[in-house]
């Protein structure tokens, strides 16, 4: 690499440094993965070819809508509930205990494990083994900590993933012309993507699993060199965009105590912090994530000032 990119990728990494050390001191990071989740999910969806944006999960999460696109009558090639769900299962064992909580709660709101055998059965039985294949190569230990060996890793899985070519399947034509027409393979550089937060975590760039840091282009290079290059690019875009979201946060958490005149055994303040993780949510995840009726799942909803009604976007 140039010194001019070396220099680019040192500024990447100091920025990524900086997020991963204020999360563990912040007391709004369990809101921040929370969100950073869905971040992340959105960008493989947009890899996977089923782009949506992080609102449509949110409604997807909140009981607005259904899976995002499950409805429209397009030709997807997967289910945004099997992308979803595979890049939840990523993080099921990881050790990291805000991390785990901000799954666990989650799952409390949402099934995804139902929800991707509801909408996209065939997309857990075509790309599930070859899923757990990729996670389990993503988590070999790396020699040290250079991009450039992360990107190394990602070319291996990619070799690892190459689909056998099917044969062409034959067609006759009205002219009695015979046609061989190639079989459309599916892409599976999403899977590989959906790893990067764990390899980057596996290699030391950071010190818990950071899920929106989805690292990979549409189209890879051709070298090494110059996937390290758009990967510390990358990583110098989300960490930063990360730390603008972090400081956001904290400004509209830190507004929950002021704007709440409520008695400590209040559920009022854990509502509040819910809902900036996962935006209108609907009374009846409200009951069960606090443990309250769903009467009294509408009242703490009523409740809630107009102050604390704008969510992040």
């Amino acid at each position: 690499m140039t010194l001019t990119n070396s220099l680019r990728t040192d500024d990447s990494l100091l920025l990524l440094g900086r997020l991963d050390g204020r999360l563990h001191s912040s007391t709004s990071a369990d809101i921040f993965l929370a969100r950073s989740r869905l971040v992340g999910a959105a960008a493989l969806a947009g890899l996977a070819g089923v782009p949506i944006a992080v609102r449509d999960l949110q409604d997807w999460i909140s009981g607005r809508s259904p899976p995002p696109r499950s409805s429209e009558g397009l030709n997807d090639p997967i289910s945004v509930a099997a992308v979803f769900h595979l890049a939840l299962s990523r993080d099921e064992d990881a050790q990291d205990p805000v991390g785990r909580a901000t799954l666990n709660m989650l799952r409390s709101v949402l099934d995804d494990r139902a929800e991707a055998e509801t909408y996209g059965r065939d997309d857990l039985a075509y790309f599930g083994p070859l899923w757990r294949s990729v996670r389990s190569a993503a988590d070999e230990p790396f020699p040290g900590a250079e991009l450039t060996q992360v990107a190394d890793r990602v070319f291996e899985l990619i070799a690892m993933t190459e689909p056998t070519l099917a044969p062409a399947s034959g067609v006759v034509s009205r002219d009695g012309r015979a046609l061989a027409l190639p079989t459309r393979g599916r892409d599976r550089n999403w899977l590989i993507a959906a790893a990067l937060p764990r390899m980057l975590y596996r290699a030391g760039f950071t010190t818990r699993i950071i899920p929106s840091l989805i690292l990979l282009p549409k189209f890879l290079p051709p070298s090494t060199l110059e996937l390290a290059a758009i990967m510390a690019q990358s990583i110098g875009r989300i960490a930063g965009a990360g730390l603008r979201e972090l400081d956001a946060i904290e400004r509209a958490a830190s507004r929950i105590s002021v704007a709440l005149q409520v008695t400590k055994r209040s559920k009022a303040p854990i509502l509040a912090r819910l809902q900036l993780s996962y935006p209108g949510l609907q009374p009846a995840a409200v009951a069960r994530l606090l443990n309250v009726t769903p009467q009294g799942a509408r009242k703490l909803l009523a409740a809630m000032p107009d102050a604390l009604r704008p969510v992040l976007v």
